[in-house]
């Protein structure tokens, strides 16, 4: 699809990444949607930041929340598409290996969360987000935190240090650790350690502390075996 179509030329040349029209509405809308708020923003302020013609966002998304729903959806593809290569690559394994599948997943997810341009993450606690027009970005959500679940599971099931009483299930912290990220990032404290951390304090949880190291290296292994054909994010650690 063109940047703009017969009778909608720009008003000035491109100024924002992006090899289409439509990535520099979804660009200009990701800042403006997470610096002055859903509600506040415009489709007329989206076009004017990608210097087009209103009429030309149109030809290209049909509402405001066809483009909120693309950004939601983008937030989490890339963690589930991961997260799907490594669950159903597991087979039998001890629990090193299987921490290792859980840390490579907050890892490579957290990288994400950290590394996009924008801090899409924020938009999660938006009301319109939990609208039903957003079901397929919920459902996508519900599926990532699902295998969050499985994967945690897996590691209770073969190390009896990470069966502890009195808390939720690993997965489901691993997946809320990550997703604390978006908070951290809002408050300028995320930094290139950040998700790497945070992939680590799950496995401390799991009672793997002593076993870090080469869950670790074996975390990395599968970034690079499974992220190959992803976008993977430059993850430190």
């Amino acid at each position: 699809m063109t940047s703009a179509g017969p009778g909608r030329p720009r008003k000035q040349q491109p100024v924002r990444p992006g090899a289409t029209a439509r990535d520099e509405i979804l660009d200009a809308a990701a800042e403006l949607f997470t610096s002055q708020g859903f509600a506040n923003t415009s489709t007329r302020a989206i076009a004017d930041a990608v210097g087009i013609r209103q009429s030309s966002l149109y030809h290209h998304f049909g509402t405001k929340d066809e483009i909120l729903g693309e950004l939601l959806m983008g937030t989490v593809a890339g963690g589930l598409d991961f997260a799907r290569a490594v669950h159903a690559a597991q087979g039998p394994a001890g629990a090193v290996t299987a921490a290792a599948a859980l840390h490579a997943v907050a890892l490579y997810d957290g990288g994400l969360l950290c590394s996009a341009r924008w801090n899409l993450g924020i938009l999660y606690h938006l009301p319109e987000a939990r609208a039903e027009r957003f079901e397929p970005f919920m459902a996508d959500r519900r599926e990532l935190r699902q295998l969050y679940r499985n994967l945690g599971q897996r590691v209770e099931e073969l190390s009896p240090a990470a069966n502890g009483t009195g808390r939720a299930p690993l997965g489901e912290l691993a997946f809320r650790l990550v997703e604390s990220l978006i908070n951290l990032r809002a408050d300028g404290l995320a930094d290139e350690d950040s998700a790497s951390q945070t992939a680590d304090a799950g496995i401390v949880l799991a009672g793997l502390s002593t076993e870090l190291d080469e869950v670790r290296a074996l975390s990395r292994d599968l970034i690079a075996v499974h992220g190959r054909e992803l976008a993977a994010p430059d993850i430190a650690g």
